[in-house]
């Protein structure tokens, strides 16, 4: 018996998330029942083609236990991050140095100072595991990720050239940002929690009120000085996957925490590069090769993919082809000789 799947979040799914959003409460999920409705219906029309405009589409996966029927793990994509009616806003994060002769002092100093994109990256982010699924054996966390890096490639020509994942700092356990109370909120007067969700729908109020030109963050609190670019303990895991496939950091901070920004060309990603559709046969799979399959549906769930044992024939050639067993087939309705989408798994 297959027991997980991963496949495109529904409003069905909706009781489910908000229990993850726990976990995470971030402006891409946050703890809302409202927001989480608003998010599952940009979801499901983003899947089913409704939202005709790609940049504009965000799509949701669910990893989902069929077992226990409950979803364990989401993440998702969002076609495009900056447009002319909503602007990608960051901090670039630069060293200044400067030099005294008459007193030979050296001095580097970093500085912070707001940009704006209207033709911005595709975004992946809402990566969230419930805390009792992160150790398990199949590497839940790896499936749930990986699955984004397959739907790009399954969808190149409607993702942007660039991808970005915006990493969380380290916050203090009540939510606390220390950049945000050192800036945003005197320039603002909101609390972090407050301009994070509200720049979810309009950011005009970051570019009326943000101040233009150098901020020194010599000047600021050890403690916000300690956050800017840091990558958190709960996202170490995440920085360290992103390193390993192509990402590297972009010396850009989000302007109310001051996670970092990793970025890499879309199609140097080695997930992106690796996934690819073939033919599919079934029948015994030994050994102990994986890989996520995949297939689209014109209605709901629209796609769904499992870990499945695979075997190659003919690996790295035009005509190769996979062996599959036939649960996987029978899971996901393939029949022999049809096209499957594969990304092997390490």
């Amino acid at each position: 018996m297959i027991r997980y799947e991963i496949r495109a979040a529904t409003h069905r799914d909706h009781d489910d998330l908000l229990e993850l959003s726990k976990f995470l409460d971030s402006v891409n999920l946050p703890h809302d029942s409202g927001a989480i409705t608003e998010l599952l219906d940009v979801s499901e029309r983003s899947f089913s083609g409704n939202i005709g405009d790609p940049r504009r589409r965000e799509y949701v996966f669910v990893l989902r236990d069929l077992l226990e029927q409950r979803a364990v793990g989401t993440s998702m994509i969002i076609g495009q991050l900056g447009r002319r009616d909503a602007p990608y806003i960051y901090v670039d994060v630069m060293n200044e140095e400067k030099y005294s002769v008459t007193l030979d002092k050296h001095f580097i100093h970093k500085v912070l100072s707001i940009g704006y994109s209207f033709n911005g990256p595709t975004e992946i982010g809402g990566l969230v595991m419930h805390p009792a699924c992160r150790r398990a054996p199949e590497r839940l966390g790896m499936l749930i990720s990986y699955v984004r890096f397959l739907w790009i490639k399954m969808h190149r020509d409607e993702m942007q050239s660039e991808l970005l994942a915006e990493l969380l700092p380290p916050l203090e356990s009540d939510g606390t940002s220390h950049l945000w109370e050192a800036v945003g909120r005197h320039f603002t007067g909101l609390s972090y929690r407050e301009a994070d969700r509200l720049s979810k729908k309009n950011k005009e109020f970051i570019r009326g009120l943000w101040p233009e030109g150098d901020i020194y963050a010599s000047l600021l609190s050890p403690q916000a000085q300690d956050t800017i670019g840091k990558v958190g303990p709960q996202t170490k895991g995440v920085e360290k996957l992103l390193r390993r496939i192509g990402f590297r950091y972009a010396e850009r901070v989000d302007p109310f925490d001051g996670g970092p920004h990793f970025v890499a060309p879309t199609d140097e990603v080695s997930l992106v590069e690796r996934a690819r559709q073939m033919p599919v046969s079934i029948g015994h799979v030994p050994g102990t090769k994986r890989a996520l399959v995949a297939r689209e549906h014109d209605v709901a769930p629209y796609f769904v993919a499992v870990a499945s044992p695979i075997t190659e024939t003919r690996a790295g050639r035009a005509d190769a082809s996979a062996v599959i067993p036939a649960e996987t087939a029978a899971h996901l309705g393939l029949d022999a000789g049809g096209a499957a989408w594969l990304l092997p798994l390490e």
